[in-house]
């Protein structure tokens, strides 16, 4: 009897842990943005820091702070940057994060070095692989409306 309780028990537990199909699935949509059957994909998630160069010239920094921004408005037109944006100050030295839209480290290097300031030692980067929602670039249109003003 105790036996039969107990696979009695375990059934309700695994059905009860069962996964269910998703009403609202849009298979179309999901292919369309890449995800997988929970709706996610994998990222590189790269992390900025205060780099190893130290420049003084303002006009060059400027000039270096110019040509971060313009490469991140032209990476997230071509749908390679999902997430951008600086962090409060910090002790570990970090200054902002990326999201991008590539599955591995080294796409995501080829990106990161076409930002100057990345090139120029001002930033220095720590990338990781992420598993996040395949939905993630969708945002972007929102934020568009919703943006006052732009960099």
């Amino acid at each position: 009897m105790k036996k039969l309780l107990l696979i009695l028990m375990l059934a309700c537990f695994f059905k009860a842990n069962a996964q269910i199909e998703n009403p609202n699935y849009d298979s179309k949509l999901a292919e369309s943005l890449g995800g997988d059957d929970y709706g996610m994909k994998m990222y590189v998630l790269a992390i900025l820091k205060t780099g190893s160069n130290n420049v003084e010239d303002k006009e060059k920094l400027n000039t270096l702070f110019r040509g971060h921004m313009d490469n991140i408005t032209r990476l997230a037109k071509e749908g390679k940057l999902i997430v951008a944006g600086p962090l409060s100050k910090n002790d570990k030295n970090y200054r902002g994060i990326f999201i991008l839209n590539v599955k591995t480290i080294e796409e995501a290097n080829q990106l990161l070095n076409t930002d100057p300031a990345i090139k120029e030692k001002v930033f220095d980067v720590e990338t990781f692989q992420w598993y996040g929602s395949a939905a993630l670039p969708e945002y972007l249109k929102t934020h568009e409306k919703i943006e006052k003003k732009k960099h």
